[in-house]
């Protein structure tokens, strides 16, 4: 396990990882490749350590009860979907040895989670983990430009990050696909996760999608369920709520990373980024998965027929939250929020913007700059 030239401390994780530990005799974190899962499991000084990578590990693990039940402490378990029969036998030695809390790290699949949630039911934890945040990068321009992987983040210029995210992208439909069960040409799904990054914040509309890529809306949902379930697009639903105006049904599509969606774009520096059509959307995106990482609830975008929308919502302690996502110097009220307000009930409404300082803009509704989004939400 080689030393990263930059270490950064993950103190909110590390306590997540410590209270799920606690909890669950399995915890699992998962999340993409170069994500920092492993970085994270070291901190938690494991008692014992396999990387199924490691074809010595993996021989250790040929006779896995052997070499398991022996074992006390902490055991972290890396990469652990390329052994999926691994799970029954976790059940197992955890009901028999209490005194043992597994580790596990995994690239995200929804083959990886079904199967560990139907073997470990009742005895297994999730934590996702999709890279860097606010909390942990300060520096909102560099974060949002580079995105959170690790080593997009924190390479020495810009023009390293932009080469180490080409190179990510093509080893993740060369390899990690193919990996995760995926028979798909890397060439095929390349293109369309491109074509598909220029309907990031847009609802999603299977048929124009299949339409453009000249194939069917089952097979754009196909692709979709691929990348989602690999933690590289969020569809974001709809929240319907008992009030009589229509609603749309349809859910919102994002690509995670703000870095990745900008390799996608082409976009291959900030002064570009700040002239391309796309600055608002990728605004909108990356804000909004900083707010998902702070709020760690279930979140959905609310939209009527008629045109009142609100970028996010969710249920917090107090009562309905709500956020807008504006570029902009200055935010504004507008006629949406209000009547979200009103249609939704909701407690106060944040309208997160680049820069600047919180001030209020009405009774229910403050403007929040996004550096404050990891104290104002939690």
């Amino acid at each position: 396990m080689p030393e990263e030239k930059i270490f950064i401390k993950r103190d909110r994780l590390t306590e997540e990882v410590r209270h799920h530990l606690k909890l669950f005799p399995v915890t699992a974190i998962i999340g993409p490749r170069q994500s920092g899962k492993s970085t994270l499991a070291r901190q938690m000084h494991p008692d014992h350590y396999f990387d199924l990578e490691n074809p010595r590990d993996l021989f250790r693990l040929q006779q896995p009860q052997l070499s398991l039940e022996k074992l006390k402490g902490i055991i972290c378990i890396d990469e652990i979907q390329r052994k999926p029969d691994l799970f029954p036998l976790l059940r197992y030695l955890t009901d028999i040895y209490p005194e043992q809390h597994y580790l596990i790290l995994g690239s995200a699949s929804r083959e990886l989670v079904s199967g560990s949630s139907e073997s470990l039911a009742g005895r297994i934890g999730y934590i996702e983990l999709s890279g860097f945040t606010l909390d942990e990068i300060p520096d909102s321009e560099m974060l949002w430009f580079r995105g959170g992987l690790p080593p997009s983040t924190l390479s020495e210029t810009d023009a390293d990050s932009i080469l180490w995210r080409e190179n990510y992208i093509k080893t993740f439909l060369e390899r990690d696909l193919p990996q995760l069960g995926v028979q798909i040409p890397s060439s095929t799904i390349h293109r369309f996760w491109t074509m598909l990054s220029h309907y990031h914040g847009q609802q999603l509309n299977l048929s124009q999608i299949g339409g453009s890529f000249g194939i069917t809306g089952k097979t754009v949902r196909h692709y979709i369920d691929i990348l989602e379930s690999a933690l590289m697009v969020r569809l974001l639903e709809p929240w319907h709520n008992n009030t009589s105006k229509r609603l749309v049904k349809s859910p919102k599509l994002y690509i995670r990373d703000s870095g990745i969606f900008h390799s996608l774009q082409a976009i291959e520096s900030r002064n570009r980024l700040e002239t391309h059509p796309i600055l608002g959307a990728s605004f909108e995106g990356f804000a909004m998965e900083q707010c998902c990482h702070v709020i760690n609830r279930e979140v959905y975008f609310w939209r009527t027929q008629a045109g009142a929308e609100l970028d996010l919502f969710w249920i917090g302690p107090d009562g309905p939250m709500g956020a807008e996502f504006k570029y902009a110097d200055i935010p504004r009220t507008t006629k949406s929020m209000h009547t979200a307000i009103s249609d939704l009930n909701l407690q106060h409404l944040y309208v997160i913007y680049p820069k600047g300082e919180a001030f209020p803009m009405h009774e229910h509704i403050t403007a929040l700059p996004l550096s404050d989004v990891p104290t104002r939400l939690r």
